[in-house]
């Protein structure tokens, strides 16, 4: 699958709010998060089962990829993550509606790809996506260097220079990750070529927001160059490990009730949302302006 990625958001301004396509089915199991986000963010989000993309006729459900602006791959378990986190999801994909997903992207769409979403899109190739190649499969999330599952909360640098459509306007993210396999892991030129080209879009830090250089648990998993997150040359396929959807209120944050103090005694009123919605409102605005 290959795309030249020269649409412009300008071709897409929508009188509506935009509609976001979260697939669901088969392990994955953060879609209820996931629409709630994007609801919060101003889209229209429907909850989709990967059976109504691939076999809709024959179930009676028919969804058209072509009908929505935006598509999130979710977190979770996908086919219990048989054979490698996020490989079957990406196989089950590529083989049937693989040419779908490659005019979407070429129609000048969104897609974000969140942990075991983040995981499909590399398997499919949509990441890094160089030279408009959408097949290619140049980098791997596996296996954790500490061994086991990570839940934790962590630190996030943005990128200011990516072309990220998801993350204009953010210096720096505090989001949970949940994962085993989320080491960014590929071969120094590949490495090289995401950095030089501001592909790398979120990279873990510490408190101050300074670079974790490997350090644990500042970095979870042990991702080179502390990379949680790559978009493709065009800035409209964005992939992370950590979860926005899950920050979608400013509660989720597990030291909430110390901020909460922190407002009150100066007098301030309280967040209303939570940091991760941002990333979902750029989307939107994205369509909107």
């Amino acid at each position: 699958m290959k795309g030249n990625g020269k649409v412009s958001a300008s071709s897409f301004h929508i009188p509506r709010s935009p509609r976001a396509l979260v697939l669901t089915g088969y392990g994955l199991n953060c879609d209820l998060e996931t629409t709630h986000a994007f609801e919060l963010a101003g889209a229209e989000a429907h909850r989709v089962h990967i059976n109504q993309l691939i076999i809709g006729e024959s179930i009676g459900e028919i969804v058209r990829l072509e009908d929505y602006e935006i598509v999130a791959f979710i977190g979770g378990f996908s086919w219990g993550d048989d054979h490698g986190a996020g490989v079957l999801l990406a196989t089950k994909l590529l083989y049937n509606i693989g040419e779908e997903m490659l005019a979407f992207i070429e129609a000048g769409k969104l897609v974000i790809g969140i942990c075991n979403g983040f995981q499909a899109l590399v398997n499919l190739g949509l990441l890094p996506g160089f030279d408009g190649d959408y097949r290619s499969r140049r980098v791997a999330l596996i296996w954790n260097d500490c061994g086991n599952f990570r839940d934790q909360w962590v630190h996030l640098r943005v990128n200011e220079d990516s072309r990220c459509v998801f993350t204009r306007g953010l210096e720096r993210l505090e989001l949970a990750v949940r994962h085993g396999e989320g080491k960014f892991y590929a071969e120094e030129p590949i490495i090289k070529r995401i950095l030089e080209e501001n592909q790398v879009v979120l990279r873990y830090a510490d408190k101050e927001g300074n670079p974790a250089k490997g350090r644990f648990p500042e970095n979870p998993n042990g991702s080179l160059e502390d990379i949680a997150g790559i978009c493709d040359s065009t800035g409209r396929v964005f992939g992370l490990m950590p979860h926005p959807e899950a920050f979608n209120h400013w509660t989720n944050h597990p030291e909430w009730t110390r901020q909460k103090e922190h407002y009150r005694r100066k007098r301030k009123p309280y967040p209303t949302e939570g940091g991760g919605i941002q990333i979902f409102r750029n989307a939107v605005n994205y369509f909107k302006h």
